[in-house]
């Protein structure tokens, strides 16, 4: 109950008034302390009696009627049905919706201003239907942009998250200002949003510029990501400009902190996927608000779609042309879309996991030390590579052709030899030493190159450990049993030692057993055990969910909170002594998924060898910033040295965690943060994002699974 109501007392005072202290935003600018309290409704929105109070913070902000512009935009945009994309594809056509780009700021800007998760549902909800309403093609656009994505991540060439030279350099092109003077407010404010859109509204004009749509700045987001060559950055800001030049109240803020990536509207994805389920209900059933039991369903259809085909686009079409609570029956996985894959939660004992698995069948493979890797093969014959987060290794791999191990003869008990069109298996790369026949370091599988890889240039070979099969021949096997899906992947290829081999496992429940087979592990060069459930439904396999029916063991962990965390690199310290000239220590935090920030959890300085350290000095120089974003919460007693972009994973070990009156790691939870004592650095995550770091959730989780604090 104390947690719960610390929640609530964070959530209703922590984006309502000034941030929170060492937060740079401008939000706690000196020249705005003295701001007028506003009241916006969602009846000025979108109509309707609901209000929602919040404080606005900003130096001379415009006045904006939304209202206004809506009925603009109704005796503009006519209504139409959309003609979905085929499951499977995804459209590189250029966008058309006529939706003023003004009425999707001001949504934003109200987003910002409110501190309710419900009202923040309303909101995202209400205008959504509004959209559906006039122009039902426009609800995928206006979904990604929500979320400040401009497609799949597994489609590359679609990020953004432009460097603040060249947008300081656009701002004071467009705006009439001198860099140095968008500089100095930058460095007073922290917000080249709320920069551009001072001084792009005190900006005269000669002309009146066309109204901006969401069509136009989403192809024009799409243009800016794609550019490349020599002319790439003018190109860039010449778009920007552009835009900028016809921006008019929240337009210009909003835009710039697209072009970063990085909203700081407190809106996470889960609220958009609540929201577009509600207003796709809503449209179905002509305008009457559905109920939270259906819209609860609806959401859970979505968030499992994307689980298999990760495409806003592929899902919101789907859902439109066959009915949402249809999803089910028309998105499967399909060769050729990374599907988002299945994960395990930590264990810090054998006895642990007998407990958990006692009166079942279970299986236990080694967990190897290496790079996920999902191998797709398409009907068409060629080959993808997918990391875990969807990016496309393909090019990283040039040694693998799965389709060189379709076994050529009939398995046993078979008559004949079985015949494949296509596929979806899950493994781990892993470096191999092929003299010695044996498994290498992480760290040597991380010295290859992650593009343009030629097979001739490959000195650290790779050998893939195969351990599901998640499709064959276009059929989804996810629904199946362990034991099932396993029996079929043995069936379907024949393992080469040293190319392709199946991960090594055993079946049993004695615990002697159990040990020697985790010493065992350790001695292959494994980091321990992943235990499984192998029979009836709960050993199916869960797309993107961290499931308790896969434990992992890892030996180096069992003493400390059971599993490693992958925690961002936000700023770092100047090295002394021998580690002079290079960082000496950095400053890691967690993802808080719920408000999209970096909350800080530690400083790291042990487990780096100097040319680790040289290593990350060359790599991290490069992203440094005049000071941390402002979707970082950290205390301002314990600045770093330097702040970087966030970039970059560390793998950590840590001996147990603690509260903090310093670190901000879950501070919503007990009103003090949770630090790691005694960190040490494993390895760089590159397999990983910064938005698949450890949760401040996760860190909670850890925090209160140990025994010590159990025991209070």
């Amino acid at each position: 109950m104390l947690r719960l109501a610390l929640r609530l007392v964070n959530a209703t005072s922590y984006r309502g008034g000034p941030r929170h202290v060492g937060r740079r935003s401008y939000s706690v600018s000196p020249v705005q302390m003295s701001v007028k309290r506003k009241q916006v409704t969602l009846d000025a929105l979108f109509g309707g009696s609901k209000k929602v109070k919040s404080e606005v913070k900003s130096e001379a902000k415009p006045e904006v009627k939304p209202e206004a512009r809506l009925e603009d935009s109704n005796s503009k945009v006519k209504n139409s049905t959309p003609t979905p994309t085929p499951p499977g594809s995804s459209s590189n056509a250029a966008v058309v919706s006529n939706i003023p780009f003004a009425e999707l700021c001001d949504t934003f800007q109200a987003i910002e201003e409110t501190s309710s998760r419900l009202a923040i549902t309303a909101i995202c909800s209400k205008f959504l239907y509004s959209v559906l309403e006039r122009d039902a093609k426009s609800l995928v656009p206006v979904t990604l942009l929500f979320i400040h994505k401009l497609g799949p991540d597994y489609e590359p060439g679609l990020e953004l998250g432009l460097g603040e030279s060249l947008l300081i350099k656009t701002i004071s092109e467009a705006c009439g200002k001198t860099t140095q003077q968008i500089r100095n407010k930058y460095r007073e404010i922290g917000d080249l949003g709320e920069i551009a859109m001072q001084a792009r509204n005190v900006q005269p004009t000669m002309f009146k510029p066309k109204p901006l749509t969401v069509g136009e700045v989403f192809n024009n987001l799409v243009a800016i990501a794609k550019a490349s060559g020599k002319d790439s950055q003018s190109k860039k800001s010449s778009l920007i400009k552009k835009m900028l030049t016809a921006c008019k109240g929240f337009e210009a803020k909003f835009l710039i902190r697209s072009l970063e990536s990085k909203l700081r509207i407190g809106l996470a994805e889960k609220t958009v996927l609540i929201a577009v389920s509600k207003a796709i209900l809503t449209h179905e059933h002509k305008g009457e608000e559905p109920s939270a039991d259906m819209v609860e369903r609806a959401e859970s259809l979505i968030r499992d779609a994307f689980c298999q085909i990760p495409n806003y686009e592929i899902i919101i079409t789907t859902a439109l042309e066959h009915g949402i609570m249809n999803l089910d029956q028309h998105i499967k996985l399909k060769p050729g879309i990374p599907l988002q894959p299945m994960l395990a939660k930590p264990t810090k004992s054998i006895s642990e996991v007998l407990d958990r698995f006692q009166g079942t069948r279970f299986t236990c493979e080694y967990k190897y030390d290496g790079e996920r890797a999902q191998v797709h093969l398409l009907s068409d014959g060629t080959m993808r590579i997918y990391s875990r987060n969807g990016e496309d290794m393909t090019e990283r791999y040039p040694e693998i052709n799965v389709s060189d191990y379709i076994r050529k003869e009939a398995a046993a008990g078979e008559s004949t030899a079985p015949v494949v069109t296509s596929f979806i298996l899950d493994s781990e790369a892993v470096a191999w030493d092929q003299e010695q026949n044996k498994i290498l370091p992480f760290q040597v599988l991380s010295t290859r190159k992650r593009k343009g890889v030629e097979l001739k240039d490959v000195k650290v070979r790779v050998c893939l450990f195969a351990f599901d099969i998640l499709c064959l021949n276009d059929e989804p096997l996810i629904n199946k049993s362990l034991s099932e899906r396993r029996d079929i992947l043995r069936a379907t290829f024949d393992p080469t030692p040293g190319q392709f081999v199946f991960a090594n496992e055993i079946t049993t429940t004695n615990l002697d057993e159990l040990q020697k087979y985790l010493d065992q592990s350790v001695k292959d060069s494994c980091e321990g055990l992943m235990v499984k459930m192998l029979d009836g439904e709960e050993s199916h396999y869960e797309p993107s969910k961290r499931s308790r029916n896969w434990l992992k063991l890892k030996k180096d962990y069992l003493d400390g909170v059971g599993d490693s965390l992958d925690l961002v690199v936000l700023g770092a310290y100047y090295g002394r002594g021998k580690r002079t000239g290079t960082y000496g220590g950095f400053l890691l935090g967690c993802y808080n998924q719920d408000t999209e920030e970096f909350e800080t959890c530690c400083k790291i300085g042990t487990g780096f060898s100097d040319e680790m350290l040289q290593t990350l000095y060359d790599r991290l120089q490069h992203t440094t910033v005049e000071h941390p974003s402002t979707n970082v919460i950290y205390d301002s007693s314990a600045p770093a040295d330097v702040w970087f972009e966030p970039s970059m994973l560390f793998e950590v070990l840590t001996a147990d965690l603690s509260l903090s009156p310093v670190y901000k790691a879950g501070f919503e939870a007990y009103g003090k943060g949770i630090s790691l004592r005694f960190p040490r650095f494993v390895r760089i995550r590159d397999d990983k994002g910064v938005t698949d770091a450890t949760s401040s959730d996760q860190v909670i989780e850890f925090y209160e699974s140990q025994a010590s604090v159990r025991g209070q």
